[in-house]
Protein backbone atom coordinates (compact mmCIF):
# COMPACT_ATOMS: atom_id res chain seq x y z
CA UNK A 1 0.00 0.00 0.00
CA UNK A 2 2.73 2.52 0.99
CA UNK A 3 4.49 1.69 -2.31
CA UNK A 4 1.52 2.55 -4.27
CA UNK A 5 0.92 6.13 -2.33
CA UNK A 6 4.84 6.82 -3.73
CA UNK A 7 4.28 5.76 -6.98
CA UNK A 8 1.01 7.81 -7.00
CA UNK A 9 2.83 11.18 -5.41
CA UNK A 10 5.81 10.78 -8.34
CA UNK A 11 3.25 10.10 -11.21
CA UNK A 12 1.38 13.59 -10.15
CA UNK A 13 5.03 14.84 -9.80
CA UNK A 14 5.78 14.15 -13.21
CA UNK A 15 2.50 14.82 -14.57
CA UNK A 16 2.74 18.21 -12.84
CA UNK A 17 6.38 18.97 -14.58
CA UNK A 18 5.56 18.05 -17.82
CA UNK A 19 2.40 20.73 -17.16
CA UNK A 20 4.52 23.24 -16.51
CA UNK A 21 7.10 22.34 -18.54
CA UNK A 22 4.87 22.32 -21.42
CA UNK A 23 2.87 25.31 -20.86
CA UNK A 24 2.75 28.44 -23.28
CA UNK A 25 1.78 32.30 -22.50
CA UNK A 26 1.90 34.96 -24.46
CA UNK A 27 -0.07 38.30 -23.62
CA UNK A 28 -2.55 40.26 -26.17
CA UNK A 29 -1.68 44.12 -25.13
CA UNK A 30 -3.74 46.64 -26.84
CA UNK A 31 -5.10 50.43 -26.84
CA UNK A 32 -7.86 51.76 -28.46
CA UNK A 33 -9.42 55.25 -29.21
CA UNK A 34 -5.81 57.48 -28.69
CA UNK A 35 -7.16 59.72 -30.99
CA UNK A 36 -4.19 61.90 -31.49
CA UNK A 37 -3.92 62.41 -27.78
CA UNK A 38 0.17 62.06 -27.27
CA UNK A 39 1.30 63.53 -24.16
CA UNK A 40 -0.14 62.75 -20.66
CA UNK A 41 -3.33 65.32 -19.94
CA UNK A 42 -6.05 65.06 -17.54
CA UNK A 43 -8.04 61.95 -16.89
CA UNK A 44 -11.27 61.37 -14.70
CA UNK A 45 -11.50 57.80 -13.50
CA UNK A 46 -14.25 56.25 -11.50
CA UNK A 47 -15.40 53.02 -9.86
CA UNK A 48 -16.56 50.48 -11.55
CA UNK A 49 -18.49 49.51 -9.03
CA UNK A 50 -19.79 53.27 -8.60
CA UNK A 51 -19.37 55.67 -11.14
CA UNK A 52 -20.47 58.22 -9.27
CA UNK A 53 -17.15 58.27 -7.11
CA UNK A 54 -14.13 59.95 -9.11
CA UNK A 55 -10.66 61.10 -8.93
CA UNK A 56 -9.26 63.26 -11.56
CA UNK A 57 -5.54 62.41 -11.93
CA UNK A 58 -2.64 63.19 -14.51
CA UNK A 59 -2.68 60.24 -16.80
CA UNK A 60 -1.71 58.90 -20.20
CA UNK A 61 0.57 59.78 -23.25
CA UNK A 62 2.55 57.49 -25.14
CA UNK A 63 5.87 57.96 -23.09
CA UNK A 64 3.58 56.18 -20.46
CA UNK A 65 2.54 54.22 -22.23
CA UNK A 66 5.67 52.64 -23.91
CA UNK A 67 7.07 52.44 -20.58
CA UNK A 68 4.71 49.99 -19.26
CA UNK A 69 4.93 48.22 -23.00
CA UNK A 70 8.87 47.90 -22.24
CA UNK A 71 8.45 46.44 -18.70
CA UNK A 72 6.01 43.87 -19.85
CA UNK A 73 8.02 42.47 -22.54
CA UNK A 74 10.88 42.23 -20.72
CA UNK A 75 9.01 39.64 -18.63
CA UNK A 76 6.32 38.31 -20.75
CA UNK A 77 5.74 37.50 -24.87
CA UNK A 78 3.85 39.89 -25.76
CA UNK A 79 1.49 40.42 -29.00
CA UNK A 80 0.72 44.34 -29.06
CA UNK A 81 -1.85 45.70 -30.88
CA UNK A 82 -3.77 49.02 -32.01
CA UNK A 83 -7.62 48.99 -32.04
CA UNK A 84 -8.23 51.68 -34.27
CA UNK A 85 -9.03 55.52 -33.97
CA UNK A 86 -5.48 56.58 -33.64
CA UNK A 87 -5.06 59.45 -36.27
CA UNK A 88 -8.14 61.88 -34.95
CA UNK A 89 -8.94 63.78 -32.08
CA UNK A 90 -6.41 66.33 -31.49
CA UNK A 91 -5.39 69.63 -32.62
CA UNK A 92 -1.62 67.88 -33.57
CA UNK A 93 -3.48 65.31 -36.30
CA UNK A 94 -6.13 67.77 -37.13
CA UNK A 95 -3.52 70.30 -38.31
CA UNK A 96 -1.06 67.58 -40.16
CA UNK A 97 -4.26 65.37 -41.46
CA UNK A 98 -2.59 62.55 -39.60
CA UNK A 99 1.10 62.82 -40.65
CA UNK A 100 2.49 63.93 -37.02
CA UNK A 101 0.94 60.33 -35.94
CA UNK A 102 3.24 58.31 -38.45
CA UNK A 103 6.66 58.86 -36.09
CA UNK A 104 5.42 58.19 -33.01
CA UNK A 105 3.15 54.84 -34.18
CA UNK A 106 6.91 54.13 -35.65
CA UNK A 107 8.20 54.27 -31.83
CA UNK A 108 6.02 52.02 -30.43
CA UNK A 109 6.41 48.73 -31.96
CA UNK A 110 2.98 48.04 -32.92
CA UNK A 111 2.66 44.45 -34.18
CA UNK A 112 -0.93 45.28 -36.16
CA UNK A 113 -3.56 47.09 -36.43
CA UNK A 114 -7.19 48.00 -37.26
CA UNK A 115 -8.62 51.32 -39.06
CA UNK A 116 -11.54 52.80 -36.42
CA UNK A 117 -14.64 55.15 -38.19
CA UNK A 118 -12.29 58.05 -37.78
CA UNK A 119 -9.33 56.86 -39.31
CA UNK A 120 -10.84 57.89 -42.91
CA UNK A 121 -11.31 61.77 -41.41
CA UNK A 122 -8.96 63.47 -44.09
CA UNK A 123 -9.99 61.41 -47.13
CA UNK A 124 -9.16 57.48 -48.19
CA UNK A 125 -5.99 58.35 -50.18
CA UNK A 126 -4.44 60.11 -47.24
CA UNK A 127 -5.45 57.26 -44.71
CA UNK A 128 -4.17 54.72 -47.16
CA UNK A 129 -1.07 57.22 -47.19
CA UNK A 130 -0.03 56.52 -43.58
CA UNK A 131 -1.04 53.25 -43.56
CA UNK A 132 2.06 52.66 -45.96
CA UNK A 133 3.89 54.89 -44.16
CA UNK A 134 3.63 52.98 -40.28
CA UNK A 135 5.92 49.93 -39.74
CA UNK A 136 3.10 47.84 -39.12
CA UNK A 137 -0.09 46.27 -41.11
CA UNK A 138 -3.51 46.67 -41.02
CA UNK A 139 -5.94 44.38 -40.95
CA UNK A 140 -9.55 44.63 -41.52
CA UNK A 141 -12.17 41.83 -43.22
CA UNK A 142 -15.05 44.18 -44.63
CA UNK A 143 -13.31 46.99 -46.37
CA UNK A 144 -13.28 46.65 -49.93
CA UNK A 145 -11.97 49.27 -52.34
CA UNK A 146 -15.20 49.99 -54.52
CA UNK A 147 -13.21 50.41 -57.90
CA UNK A 148 -11.84 47.04 -57.99
CA UNK A 149 -14.18 44.86 -55.43
CA UNK A 150 -10.45 43.87 -53.88
CA UNK A 151 -10.42 44.02 -49.38
CA UNK A 152 -8.04 47.20 -48.47
CA UNK A 153 -6.41 45.16 -46.12
CA UNK A 154 -5.97 41.25 -45.32
CA UNK A 155 -8.32 40.41 -43.41
CA UNK A 156 -6.67 38.12 -40.56
CA UNK A 157 -2.86 37.51 -39.76
CA UNK A 158 -1.57 34.29 -37.86
CA UNK A 159 1.26 35.20 -35.74
CA UNK A 160 2.97 32.49 -33.27
CA UNK A 161 4.04 33.88 -29.97
CA UNK A 162 6.16 31.60 -27.51
CA UNK A 163 4.77 28.82 -29.23
CA UNK A 164 1.13 29.83 -29.64
CA UNK A 165 -0.71 30.31 -33.19
CA UNK A 166 -2.66 32.88 -32.92
CA UNK A 167 -5.28 34.26 -35.35
CA UNK A 168 -6.27 37.56 -35.36
CA UNK A 169 -9.00 38.40 -37.63
CA UNK A 170 -9.48 42.02 -38.14
CA UNK A 171 -13.13 43.77 -38.14
CA UNK A 172 -14.05 47.48 -38.10
CA UNK A 173 -17.77 50.00 -37.94
CA UNK A 174 -19.76 49.14 -41.16
CA UNK A 175 -21.63 51.96 -40.63
CA UNK A 176 -18.49 54.78 -41.37
CA UNK A 177 -20.42 55.81 -44.64
CA UNK A 178 -23.52 57.16 -42.38
CA UNK A 179 -21.40 57.83 -39.01
CA UNK A 180 -18.97 60.35 -40.80
CA UNK A 181 -19.84 62.55 -43.34
CA UNK A 182 -20.14 60.63 -46.61
CA UNK A 183 -16.93 62.24 -48.25
CA UNK A 184 -14.84 60.84 -45.69
CA UNK A 185 -14.94 57.22 -47.12
CA UNK A 186 -15.58 57.73 -50.34
CA UNK A 187 -14.11 54.89 -52.48
CA UNK A 188 -14.83 52.30 -49.69
CA UNK A 189 -16.98 49.90 -49.34
CA UNK A 190 -17.99 48.40 -46.29
CA UNK A 191 -19.65 44.78 -44.89
CA UNK A 192 -21.60 43.66 -42.63
CA UNK A 193 -20.27 41.03 -40.10
CA UNK A 194 -21.66 38.48 -42.36
CA UNK A 195 -18.24 38.00 -43.50
CA UNK A 196 -16.67 37.16 -40.52
CA UNK A 197 -17.56 33.19 -39.82
CA UNK A 198 -16.20 32.32 -42.78
CA UNK A 199 -12.82 33.85 -41.52
CA UNK A 200 -13.31 32.06 -38.35
CA UNK A 201 -13.64 28.66 -39.88
CA UNK A 202 -10.94 29.35 -41.92
CA UNK A 203 -8.77 29.77 -39.39
CA UNK A 204 -9.41 27.25 -37.22
CA UNK A 205 -10.02 24.39 -39.43
CA UNK A 206 -7.43 24.74 -42.42
CA UNK A 207 -4.81 27.37 -40.84
CA UNK A 208 -5.01 25.51 -37.62
CA UNK A 209 -5.02 28.01 -34.96
CA UNK A 210 -4.43 27.41 -31.25
CA UNK A 211 -6.49 31.10 -30.45
CA UNK A 212 -9.20 32.92 -32.51
CA UNK A 213 -8.54 36.63 -31.58
CA UNK A 214 -11.34 39.11 -33.11
CA UNK A 215 -9.86 42.50 -33.18
CA UNK A 216 -13.44 45.07 -33.51
CA UNK A 217 -14.05 48.50 -33.68
CA UNK A 218 -17.92 48.25 -33.19
CA UNK A 219 -18.18 49.48 -29.52
CA UNK A 220 -18.86 47.30 -26.77
CA UNK A 221 -22.54 46.55 -26.81
CA UNK A 222 -22.12 45.49 -30.23
CA UNK A 223 -19.24 43.20 -29.65
CA UNK A 224 -20.75 41.55 -26.72
CA UNK A 225 -23.78 40.72 -29.09
CA UNK A 226 -21.49 39.48 -31.83
CA UNK A 227 -19.98 37.46 -29.55
CA UNK A 228 -23.25 35.26 -29.36
CA UNK A 229 -23.70 35.10 -33.23
CA UNK A 230 -19.75 33.75 -33.55
CA UNK A 231 -18.74 30.53 -32.76
CA UNK A 232 -15.14 29.04 -32.31
CA UNK A 233 -13.80 32.88 -30.93
CA UNK A 234 -11.89 32.87 -28.01
CA UNK A 235 -11.07 36.36 -27.64
CA UNK A 236 -12.97 39.65 -28.98
CA UNK A 237 -10.98 42.56 -28.59
CA UNK A 238 -13.40 45.72 -28.51
CA UNK A 239 -12.89 49.50 -29.34
CA UNK A 240 -14.85 52.80 -30.19
CA UNK A 241 -16.99 53.19 -27.56
CA UNK A 242 -14.29 53.90 -24.61
CA UNK A 243 -15.62 51.51 -22.17
CA UNK A 244 -13.66 50.57 -19.54
CA UNK A 245 -14.09 46.91 -18.88
CA UNK A 246 -12.39 46.09 -15.28
CA UNK A 247 -13.76 42.64 -15.63
CA UNK A 248 -14.14 40.31 -19.36
CA UNK A 249 -17.95 40.03 -20.75
CA UNK A 250 -18.30 36.47 -21.19
CA UNK A 251 -20.67 34.94 -23.88
CA UNK A 252 -20.44 31.22 -23.83
CA UNK A 253 -16.40 30.70 -23.89
CA UNK A 254 -15.71 33.79 -25.53
CA UNK A 255 -14.40 36.80 -23.62
CA UNK A 256 -15.16 40.51 -24.96
CA UNK A 257 -13.36 43.23 -23.49
CA UNK A 258 -12.58 47.26 -24.10
CA UNK A 259 -9.67 49.22 -23.03
CA UNK A 260 -10.41 52.70 -22.36
CA UNK A 261 -9.10 55.50 -24.49
CA UNK A 262 -7.07 58.72 -24.97
CA UNK A 263 -3.76 56.64 -23.79
CA UNK A 264 -5.09 56.63 -20.32
CA UNK A 265 -5.40 52.62 -20.42
CA UNK A 266 -3.50 49.70 -21.46
CA UNK A 267 -5.75 46.17 -21.99
CA UNK A 268 -3.71 42.98 -21.29
CA UNK A 269 -5.50 39.55 -21.95
CA UNK A 270 -3.04 36.46 -20.70
CA UNK A 271 -3.53 33.67 -22.72
CA UNK A 272 -1.98 30.36 -21.33
CA UNK A 273 -2.33 27.02 -23.44
CA UNK A 274 -1.03 24.02 -20.56
CA UNK A 275 0.29 20.62 -21.47
CA UNK A 276 -3.28 18.96 -22.25
CA UNK A 277 -4.19 22.10 -24.81
CA UNK A 278 -6.16 23.79 -21.56
CA UNK A 279 -6.65 27.56 -22.51
CA UNK A 280 -6.55 30.15 -20.09
CA UNK A 281 -7.03 33.61 -19.61
CA UNK A 282 -6.60 36.56 -17.32
CA UNK A 283 -7.87 39.97 -18.10
CA UNK A 284 -6.63 43.44 -16.66
CA UNK A 285 -7.65 46.97 -17.37
CA UNK A 286 -4.02 48.99 -16.71
CA UNK A 287 -4.81 52.48 -15.64
CA UNK A 288 -2.03 54.63 -16.92
CA UNK A 289 -1.70 56.96 -14.00
CA UNK A 290 1.15 59.38 -13.11
CA UNK A 291 1.02 58.32 -9.86
CA UNK A 292 1.83 54.93 -11.04
CA UNK A 293 3.71 54.86 -14.23
CA UNK A 294 6.85 56.66 -15.60
CA UNK A 295 7.29 58.04 -18.76
CA UNK A 296 9.89 56.75 -21.24
CA UNK A 297 12.88 59.49 -22.10
CA UNK A 298 13.07 58.85 -25.23
CA UNK A 299 9.56 58.39 -26.18
CA UNK A 300 8.54 61.73 -24.40
CA UNK A 301 11.62 63.38 -25.96
CA UNK A 302 10.63 62.09 -29.23
CA UNK A 303 6.92 63.13 -29.08
CA UNK A 304 8.23 66.72 -28.00
CA UNK A 305 10.54 66.94 -31.00
CA UNK A 306 7.49 65.88 -33.59
CA UNK A 307 4.95 68.73 -32.31
CA UNK A 308 7.34 71.46 -31.99
CA UNK A 309 6.30 73.07 -34.72
CA UNK A 310 3.11 73.33 -33.59
CA UNK A 311 3.29 74.32 -29.80
CA UNK A 312 3.37 78.25 -30.05
CA UNK A 313 -0.14 78.69 -32.30
CA UNK A 314 -1.32 75.55 -29.86
CA UNK A 315 -0.37 77.33 -26.57
CA UNK A 316 -2.31 80.72 -27.20
CA UNK A 317 -5.06 81.30 -24.54
CA UNK A 318 -8.56 81.86 -26.12
CA UNK A 319 -9.90 81.91 -22.80
CA UNK A 320 -10.58 80.55 -18.76
CA UNK A 321 -12.89 78.36 -16.77
CA UNK A 322 -13.58 78.53 -13.24
CA UNK A 323 -14.64 75.49 -13.29
CA UNK A 324 -14.01 71.45 -14.58
CA UNK A 325 -15.55 70.70 -17.69
CA UNK A 326 -16.32 67.04 -18.30
CA UNK A 327 -17.19 65.08 -21.25
CA UNK A 328 -18.39 61.73 -19.75
CA UNK A 329 -21.73 61.32 -19.71
CA UNK A 330 -23.68 59.79 -22.31
CA UNK A 331 -27.13 61.88 -21.58
CA UNK A 332 -25.64 65.51 -21.12
CA UNK A 333 -22.23 67.32 -20.03
CA UNK A 334 -21.15 70.61 -18.89
CA UNK A 335 -18.48 70.91 -21.58
CA UNK A 336 -20.97 70.25 -24.18
CA UNK A 337 -23.19 72.32 -22.35
CA UNK A 338 -20.72 74.99 -23.15
CA UNK A 339 -20.26 73.71 -26.92
CA UNK A 340 -23.81 74.02 -27.52
CA UNK A 341 -24.84 77.94 -25.83
CA UNK A 342 -21.58 79.41 -28.23
CA UNK A 343 -23.33 78.11 -31.38
CA UNK A 344 -26.91 79.90 -30.18
CA UNK A 345 -24.96 82.94 -29.03
CA UNK A 346 -23.08 82.98 -32.26
CA UNK A 347 -26.31 82.85 -34.30
CA UNK A 348 -29.13 84.18 -31.77
CA UNK A 349 -30.85 80.79 -32.98
CA UNK A 350 -33.66 79.88 -31.09
CA UNK A 351 -32.00 76.70 -30.46
CA UNK A 352 -28.93 74.75 -31.13
CA UNK A 353 -27.33 71.49 -31.61
CA UNK A 354 -23.66 69.81 -30.76
CA UNK A 355 -22.41 66.47 -32.07
CA UNK A 356 -22.34 63.75 -29.42
CA UNK A 357 -19.07 62.92 -29.33
CA UNK A 358 -17.10 60.50 -26.64
CA UNK A 359 -13.52 61.89 -27.18
CA UNK A 360 -11.63 64.75 -25.21
CA UNK A 361 -10.49 64.64 -21.62
CA UNK A 362 -11.39 66.85 -19.44
CA UNK A 363 -10.60 70.51 -19.57
CA UNK A 364 -10.08 71.45 -15.88
CA UNK A 365 -10.17 75.04 -14.01
CA UNK A 366 -8.09 77.41 -15.67
CA UNK A 367 -6.28 78.58 -19.05
CA UNK A 368 -8.01 77.79 -21.80
CA UNK A 369 -5.47 77.22 -24.86
CA UNK A 370 -6.30 76.59 -28.67
CA UNK A 371 -5.13 72.98 -28.35
CA UNK A 372 -8.07 72.18 -25.88
CA UNK A 373 -10.44 73.70 -28.57
CA UNK A 374 -9.47 71.01 -30.84
CA UNK A 375 -9.55 68.33 -28.29
CA UNK A 376 -13.40 69.03 -27.51
CA UNK A 377 -14.05 70.05 -31.02
CA UNK A 378 -12.21 68.08 -33.54
CA UNK A 379 -14.18 68.35 -36.30
CA UNK A 380 -14.66 71.78 -37.40
CA UNK A 381 -16.43 72.86 -39.95
CA UNK A 382 -18.77 76.08 -40.92
CA UNK A 383 -21.74 77.24 -39.04
CA UNK A 384 -25.13 76.10 -40.55
CA UNK A 385 -28.53 77.80 -39.58
CA UNK A 386 -31.88 76.81 -40.57
CA UNK A 387 -36.08 76.29 -40.04
CA UNK A 388 -37.41 72.82 -38.72
CA UNK A 389 -40.71 72.08 -37.17
CA UNK A 390 -41.51 71.52 -33.36
CA UNK A 391 -42.03 67.56 -34.59
CA UNK A 392 -39.47 67.28 -36.82
CA UNK A 393 -37.26 67.97 -33.83
CA UNK A 394 -38.88 65.92 -31.56
CA UNK A 395 -38.82 62.68 -33.91
CA UNK A 396 -34.83 63.82 -34.36
CA UNK A 397 -34.49 63.06 -30.50
CA UNK A 398 -36.53 60.06 -30.64
CA UNK A 399 -34.77 58.66 -33.01
CA UNK A 400 -31.30 59.65 -31.60
CA UNK A 401 -32.33 58.29 -28.20
CA UNK A 402 -33.04 54.79 -29.69
CA UNK A 403 -29.74 54.99 -31.75
CA UNK A 404 -28.04 55.22 -28.36
CA UNK A 405 -29.98 53.13 -25.80
CA UNK A 406 -32.24 50.46 -28.18
CA UNK A 407 -32.43 47.10 -26.21
CA UNK A 408 -31.17 45.47 -29.63
CA UNK A 409 -27.38 46.22 -30.03
CA UNK A 410 -27.77 45.67 -34.13
CA UNK A 411 -29.53 49.01 -33.81
CA UNK A 412 -27.01 51.14 -32.21
CA UNK A 413 -25.42 54.04 -34.24
CA UNK A 414 -23.08 56.38 -33.89
CA UNK A 415 -21.97 58.11 -30.38
CA UNK A 416 -23.98 59.87 -27.25
CA UNK A 417 -27.13 61.87 -27.17
CA UNK A 418 -26.60 65.46 -29.23
CA UNK A 419 -26.63 67.97 -27.05
CA UNK A 420 -28.92 71.21 -26.84
CA UNK A 421 -29.13 74.51 -26.38
CA UNK A 422 -32.75 76.36 -26.19
CA UNK A 423 -34.46 72.91 -25.57
CA UNK A 424 -35.15 70.51 -22.91
CA UNK A 425 -36.82 67.41 -22.11
CA UNK A 426 -37.92 64.41 -20.05
CA UNK A 427 -37.80 60.72 -21.34
CA UNK A 428 -38.11 57.70 -19.85
CA UNK A 429 -35.25 54.75 -21.66
CA UNK A 430 -38.43 52.12 -20.67
CA UNK A 431 -40.77 53.63 -23.02
CA UNK A 432 -41.03 51.73 -26.14
CA UNK A 433 -39.37 52.90 -29.63
CA UNK A 434 -39.95 56.23 -30.81
CA UNK A 435 -42.61 56.74 -27.56
CA UNK A 436 -39.92 57.43 -25.16
CA UNK A 437 -39.90 61.83 -24.56
CA UNK A 438 -42.89 62.35 -22.21
CA UNK A 439 -42.10 66.02 -22.04
CA UNK A 440 -40.29 68.56 -24.21
CA UNK A 441 -39.43 72.25 -24.03
CA UNK A 442 -38.47 75.30 -26.22
CA UNK A 443 -36.92 77.94 -24.29
CA UNK A 444 -39.00 77.52 -21.53
CA UNK A 445 -42.31 77.01 -23.38
CA UNK A 446 -43.90 74.03 -24.45
CA UNK A 447 -42.70 72.42 -27.98
CA UNK A 448 -45.64 73.05 -30.51
CA UNK A 449 -45.49 70.27 -33.41
CA UNK A 450 -46.29 72.81 -36.22
CA UNK A 451 -44.34 75.45 -35.60
CA UNK A 452 -41.08 76.50 -37.30
CA UNK A 453 -37.76 76.99 -35.24
CA UNK A 454 -34.66 78.36 -35.61
CA UNK A 455 -32.07 76.21 -35.49
CA UNK A 456 -28.37 76.21 -35.50
CA UNK A 457 -25.54 73.48 -35.88
CA UNK A 458 -22.44 72.71 -37.87
CA UNK A 459 -22.43 71.25 -41.56
CA UNK A 460 -21.18 67.78 -42.15
CA UNK A 461 -19.29 67.72 -45.73
CA UNK A 462 -21.40 65.88 -48.30
CA UNK A 463 -25.11 66.40 -46.77
CA UNK A 464 -27.65 68.16 -49.05
CA UNK A 465 -28.32 71.37 -48.22
CA UNK A 466 -31.68 70.82 -46.76
CA UNK A 467 -30.21 68.23 -43.75
CA UNK A 468 -29.18 69.56 -40.56
CA UNK A 469 -27.17 67.23 -37.97
CA UNK A 470 -28.79 64.69 -39.36
CA UNK A 471 -32.48 66.24 -39.66
CA UNK A 472 -34.02 65.84 -42.83
CA UNK A 473 -35.84 68.55 -45.03
CA UNK A 474 -34.76 71.68 -42.95
CA UNK A 475 -35.44 75.09 -44.52
CA UNK A 476 -34.07 78.15 -45.55
CA UNK A 477 -30.63 76.95 -44.59
CA UNK A 478 -27.35 78.81 -44.98
CA UNK A 479 -23.87 78.19 -44.45
CA UNK A 480 -22.21 81.22 -42.58
CA UNK A 481 -18.59 82.52 -43.08
CA UNK A 482 -17.27 81.04 -39.74
CA UNK A 483 -16.57 77.88 -37.97
CA UNK A 484 -17.40 75.69 -34.79
CA UNK A 485 -14.11 77.07 -33.27
CA UNK A 486 -14.44 80.84 -34.04
CA UNK A 487 -18.16 80.46 -32.66
CA UNK A 488 -16.51 78.98 -29.44
CA UNK A 489 -13.62 81.50 -28.68
CA UNK A 490 -16.25 84.49 -29.28
CA UNK A 491 -18.00 82.98 -26.68
CA UNK A 492 -15.17 82.71 -24.43
CA UNK A 493 -14.37 86.49 -24.89
CA UNK A 494 -17.80 87.28 -23.91
CA UNK A 495 -17.88 84.89 -21.22
CA UNK A 496 -13.98 84.90 -19.31
CA UNK A 497 -14.23 82.95 -17.08
CA UNK A 498 -16.38 80.60 -18.11
CA UNK A 499 -19.02 79.55 -15.05
CA UNK A 500 -20.73 76.43 -14.35
CA UNK A 501 -23.65 76.21 -17.36
CA UNK A 502 -26.78 74.97 -16.41
CA UNK A 503 -27.56 71.71 -16.63
CA UNK A 504 -30.77 69.21 -16.59
CA UNK A 505 -31.42 70.24 -20.19
CA UNK A 506 -31.96 66.22 -20.90
CA UNK A 507 -33.09 63.64 -18.12
CA UNK A 508 -33.26 60.34 -18.00
CA UNK A 509 -36.64 59.52 -15.74
CA UNK A 510 -35.64 55.47 -15.32
CA UNK A 511 -31.67 55.77 -14.84
CA UNK A 512 -29.17 57.33 -12.52
CA UNK A 513 -27.92 61.27 -12.75
CA UNK A 514 -24.73 59.61 -14.03
CA UNK A 515 -25.01 57.41 -17.46
CA UNK A 516 -20.74 56.69 -18.35
CA UNK A 517 -21.67 53.88 -20.25
CA UNK A 518 -24.24 52.85 -23.16
CA UNK A 519 -23.94 48.95 -21.74
CA UNK A 520 -23.27 49.36 -18.06
CA UNK A 521 -25.65 51.59 -18.15
CA UNK A 522 -28.35 50.47 -15.26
Amino acid sequence: MKSLVIWAVILISVLAYLNLKNTRKVSLVYFADLHGHFEEHPELFWSDKDSSKTELEVAGGVARLKHVLNDLRLNESVLFMDAGDTIQGSAEVALTSGEVAIPILNALNIDLAIPGNWEVVYGTKKFKEIASAVNFPFIASNIKEESTGELLFPPYMIKEVNGIRLGILGFTDPDVPVRQPPSFSYGFKYLGDEVLQGYIDELKKIKKVDVVVLLTHIGLPKAVHLAGKLKDVDVLLSSDTHERTYEPVIINNTWVVEPGAFGSFLGKLDLEINHWGELKKKWSLIELRSSLYLEETKMKELVAKVIAPLKEALEKPIGETAVDLVRYNVIETSLDAVLADALKDATKTEIALSNGFRFAYPLVKGQIIEKDLWSIYPINTHIKTGQITGKQLKDFYEKEIENVFSENPEKLFGGWLPRPSGISFDFKVNNPPLNRIVKMEINGKPIQLEKLYTLTTCQREGDPDSTMCRIPNAINTKILDFDAHEAVRRYLKKNWPLKSPDLERIRALDLPDTVRSQYYRK
